[in-house]
């Protein structure tokens, strides 16, 4: 599994690329060059993502969209599918899929990510959500079941596609499903198996992620933020973060496994830093999708009539400005680079980035900040 891992590259920081599969990825803007994720699109990021020896791509699982005047997230691309096109026409690239485990029975799924994993020849990867959006599940006539209970359902599942990808023929007699007679064929590509990845952030769900994953999708945002405007700024959200990661890795070894640490955020990254911020001003806040906005909070039962005002208000900005629930990295190509270092040297793994529109700021950025990461030792040169 080490190449698996690895992503089948020598660079000591992994960096992908985020929420490109999606209308508008991860900024709710009314910018006219916001991402429309059409497939044209998405095809010439990838190709430009794999020559430019970007790590990987991490799709968002999504069914319906929060509406709002952008239509946010309206128009989706399914991630399994996209996936095995992507990969199809790549050849360096990691490339996952995003399933909700309630919405895919774990034999079709398990079927499904060899057939990717085979296309892409070991370069397959998977990203699994137990499920949050209840609006998504009602169109599907699935009734969201328990906090905890979800994540009992998903380690079965996942245990099912464990065992698919593992065993030659097998019986399965769980709480949630009855299986008699499994076989599927062919197994994973080279004699392994795809990247697992999480991003539960409830105690069950980090419990979840560090028992069967190989990754676990988290957030520095709060470190961030708190240390916004001080001067030991960097070394706040170093320290912060080298704790996080270590309280990770300490939980997982009690569950007898090691698990490499990942996260997110929104790159505007400009010559001047007051290029970026007035770029990120005007496509984040100026020019924001309110009522897609507030409908994400209310999702998260954040709404006007249970919050306070003042509070209301912070939050719907919040969300705004830092790219739905991510942070900003926003600046130039040495501010962004130092950034993404001290979180590496940290102990973080990777981070997925997103961008207002991927190929018109994405070459910019893998032309100035990833040398910069190499000459840090971070990065190989590509």
């Amino acid at each position: 599994m080490h190449d698996r891992i690895a992503m089948h590259s020598d660079n000591a920081f992994k960096i992908g690329f985020f929420g490109a599969n999606c209308s508008s990825a991860r900024t709710a803007t009314l910018v006219p060059e916001r991402w429309l994720a059409t497939w044209p699109d998405c095809l010439a990021l990838a190709k430009l993502a794999d020559a430019a020896g970007i790590d990987f791509l991490l799709p968002i699982g999504r069914w319906k969209g929060y509406g709002g005047s952008s239509d946010f997230h309206g128009t989706t691309l399914e991630t399994v599918t996209w996936a095995c096109g992507l990969l199809a026409a790549t050849q360096r690239i990691t490339i996952f899929g995003t399933v909700h485990a309630p919405l895919f029975h774990p034999l079709i799924a398990a079927k499904e990510f060899v057939t990717a994993d085979h296309i892409g020849a070991g370069r397959f990867a998977l990203n699994i959500v137990a499920g949050w959006n209840e609006g998504e599940f009602e169109m599907f006539g699935v009734e969201q079941r328990g906090h905890e209970d979800r994540y009992e359902f998903a380690q079965e599942w996942i245990d099912i596609v464990m065992r698919a990808w593992s065993e030659e023929d097998f019986d399965f007699d769980g709480k949630y499903f009855k299986l008699a007679g499994v076989r599927v064929k062919p197994r994973p590509y080279g004699g392994t198996r795809p990247i697992i990845m999480n991003a539960g952030s409830s105690a069950t769900g980090r419990a979840f992620a560090l028992r069967n994953c190989d990754a676990f999708f988290t957030s520095t945002r709060e470190a961030r933020l708190t240390a916004a405007g001080t001067e030991t700024q960097q070394t706040s959200v170093f320290e912060w973060t080298l704790k996080m990661v270590a309280d990770v890795k300490a939980a997982a070894q009690k569950f007898g496994r090691d698990i490499d640490l990942y996260t997110q955020g929104q790159v505007i990254c400009r010559p001047t830093q007051a290029e970026a911020e007035a770029y990120h001003r005007h496509a984040n806040v100026e020019n924001a999708d309110w009522p897609a906005i507030e409908r994400m909070l209310a999702l998260k039962n954040i709404t006007p009539q249970n919050t306070d005002a003042g509070e209301y208000a912070a939050k719907r900005a919040l969300q705004a400005a830092s790219g739905v629930g991510g942070y900003p990295f926003v600046g130039t190509p040495d501010k962004i680079a130092d950034e993404f270092a001290n979180i590496a040297r940290a102990g973080i793994r990777g981070i997925a980035v997103s961008f207002v529109n991927y190929l018109e700021e994405a070459p910019y950025f893998c032309a100035e900040v990833l040398p910069r990461l190499a000459r840090m030792g971070l990065r190989a040169a590509n």
